[in-house]
């Protein structure tokens, strides 16, 4: 069954991790640091572990191999995401909303000023939130600009959003 383009377009869209260079060379420094210090720290808790006796009832192999798989499910997702992230540079010379834009958003019937992010949840910033831009809310505010209202389906319902304006 073909979905056709828009669907396929959307799919890539949602697939796709924009990522700033400062997030992308973050992360690859995680990686590195996992896949060299990481292992050969775990691999030591683990020989230490066993080295305690009957692995059947020894916490400290069992807290081990845990901690080494969650390290390895770490480091794959690491991979994939930098392997096809499209690096940003996050500033938005033609004034439209798109990934890596900081946009301020008033939501209908409400005064408070909201500010996001639209990227990858690797983006993540204390002082705002992250939307994706294959979120529903981030698709709805692609391509637009400050001044516009886009309206978006959520959990509870069609939601209406002002941008207010784009920029750190």
């Amino acid at each position: 069954m073909d979905g056709g383009p828009n669907r396929d377009d959307s799919l890539r869209r949602v697939s796709e991790t924009h990522l700033t260079p400062k997030t992308y060379e973050r992360l690859q420094a995680e990686l590195d640091d996992l896949t060299s210090r990481g292992r050969v720290e775990i691999a030591r808790a683990i020989e230490a572990a066993r080295a305690l006796g009957d692995l059947s009832e020894n916490a400290d192999y069992h807290a081990a191999k845990d901690s080494q798989g969650k390290m390895e499910t770490r480091i794959r997702q690491l991979q994939a995401l930098l392997a096809s992230a499209v690096i940003v540079e996050g500033a938005n010379d033609d004034g439209v909303v798109g990934a890596g834009t900081v946009v301020s958003l008033r939501y209908e019937g409400d005064e408070s000023i909201e500010r996001y992010l639209v990227g990858s949840i690797e983006e993540r910033r204390d002082d705002m939130s992250v939307v994706s831009p294959g979120s529903p809310l981030g698709e709805a505010l692609m391509g637009h600009r400050p001044g516009d209202t886009v309206e978006y389906e959520a959990r509870g319902g069609t939601l209406k959003v002002a941008i207010v304006e784009l920029g750190a």
